[in-house]
């Protein structure tokens, strides 16, 4: 069975222990105190980075936000960019559940081969 590229880089995150900035966030709660004006403003601010190509600030803003439609835009980027695992954090944040399962059953499927 020939491997494909998300079990292959899951296969190099697994020599590596962890990917760079940790693998899932500690918590998925927006920042409280924003108002919904205030997010709005700063959701709009991370659209026009994203748009722009400032990839990592737009995510940092949407975390804080809790925007998860901004979030899902992020991680289409990653797997995109063929970074399924940075991918699931920001799926996982956004409570996307429909991206993170094929990326679940990914892991599961590289799992299953190295089991045999």
């Amino acid at each position: 069975m020939k491997k494909t590229d998300n079990q292959i880089e899951f296969e190099e995150a697994l020599k590596n222990k962890q990917p760079q900035d940790g693998f899932i966030k500690v918590t998925d709660n927006p920042v409280n105190g924003l108002t919904s004006e205030q997010k709005v403003v700063l959701n709009r601010k991370a659209n026009i980075m994203f748009n722009n190509g400032n990839i990592e600030d737009a995510r940092r803003i949407f975390i804080t936000t809790g925007y998860s439609d901004g979030l899902t835009r992020v991680g289409n980027y990653y797997m995109n960019k063929n970074e399924s695992l940075k991918a699931l954090k920001v799926y996982y944040l956004a409570h996307n559940k429909r991206n993170s399962e094929q990326i679940y059953q990914n892991i599961a499927d590289v799992l299953s081969v190295l089991l045999k």
